[in-house]
């Protein structure tokens, strides 16, 4: 079985997940122009796993395409901080003539206890498998490689690249601080020196992986950048956001070609995530607030209060510091515009 590498990519762009915006078409289209294209599983139910990812290689004619998994522990429950957090909100809610819910639910689960979705990937064998938050132990990683998977992980810190190599990863994600989305630390309370991706990137590549740098990097010269350092290629997210294969809905697509400030925050979901400033994080880190409860516990409270509000308020849009620079264009565009201007800054 030939196994993909980082080196068959002919544009050395990897599409970042974005679980509930990277659709197939998406997906399809950037692995088609010569990129890859991947999809976000880590908010999604095993069936429709399934169903998206067949859909993908359906639209690509193969399972050249990557996924991404959560791993992460289970919430820490805490009556009092959940009713806090809740009371914290009523008036927002109030706002919108409606009642926070009673109880917070743990909307998403982790690989570690779903092994519907470790069958429907292992099922789908598609090219590429990621992980954020964390990593599978020994039994899960050997069946994927089993399946043809190369694997790749995110890290925000040296100590968690070396976890990466040790357990036998292909590479490792270079997760900057200017990234988008949520932080891929393992320990959400952990010590978190917020190393850029240039610094990450350089403290990573003497542990001999291959490094994919992404946070900040929106075009091909910024790509090239991190390609001159020694990168195998890049990881880009919100560069497309705002292509229309993906899911964003309109006033998403709208904060996006505002150029907002983009903000670190556990408000919307309970774990660190950078995303566009909007009332729901600046709540957050209002003085006096209380603190968040635990991934997704959270996330049970900011997707309730969404659905009665609509519009940005309360949404999470994940973006990352170069927000303002996304170009709306077609995903199979970008990625050929992204590799002219890779191979003019060479």
């Amino acid at each position: 079985m030939t196994r993909f590498q980082l080196s068959d990519l002919s544009v050395p762009v990897i599409q970042a997940p974005m679980a509930g915006i990277a659709t197939p078409l998406l997906a399809a289209e950037v692995s088609g122009a010569g990129a890859l294209g991947t999809l976000g599983l880590g908010t999604s139910k095993a069936a429709d796993a399934a169903r998206v990812m067949a859909e993908t290689a359906r639209l690509l004619g193969s399972n050249r395409y990557g996924v991404n998994l959560f791993w992460h522990d289970s919430a820490r429950r805490d009556a009092a901080c959940e009713a806090a957090w809740l009371d914290y909100l009523s008036p927002e809610f109030a706002r919108h003539g409606a009642t926070p819910p009673a109880a917070l639910a743990e909307i998403y689960p982790s690989l570690r206890r779903d092994r519907a979705m470790l069958r429907a990937v292992l099922d789908a064998r598609p090219a590429l498998v990621s992980f954020h938050f964390g990593l599978p132990g020994a039994e899960i990683t050997a069946a994927l490689r089993e399946a043809g998977a190369m694997l790749i992980a995110s890290a925000t810190s040296v100590q968690e690249g070396q976890a990466i190599r040790d357990a036998g990863f292909d590479a490792v994600i270079a997760q900057g601080y200017e990234a988008g989305g949520h932080r891929g630390i393992f320990d959400p309370d952990g010590a978190d020196e917020q190393l850029s991706t240039a610094a990450l990137m350089a403290r990573l590549l003497p542990l001999g992986l291959p490094v994919v740098a992404a946070g900040g990097i929106m075009d091909g010269s910024d790509a090239a950048r991190f390609l001159r350092a020694g990168a195998a290629a890049v990881q880009m997210g919100t560069g497309f956001v705002a292509c229309p294969e993906s899911a964003a809905n309109e006033a998403y697509r709208q904060r996006l070609g505002q150029g907002g400030a983009t903000v670190m925050t556990r408000a919307i979901s309970g774990r660190p995530a950078r995303g566009l400033e909007n009332r729901l994080t600046r709540l957050g880190a209002a003085e006096g607030a209380p603190e968040a409860p635990d991934y997704p516990l959270a996330y049970d409270a900011s997707k309730a209060l969404h659905a009665v509000a609509g519009g940005s308020d309360y949404a999470a849009h994940w973006a990352g510091t170069g927000a303002a620079r996304a170009r709306a264009m077609p995903a199979a565009r970008l990625v050929r515009t992204l590799a002219d201007e890779i191979a003019g800054a060479a």
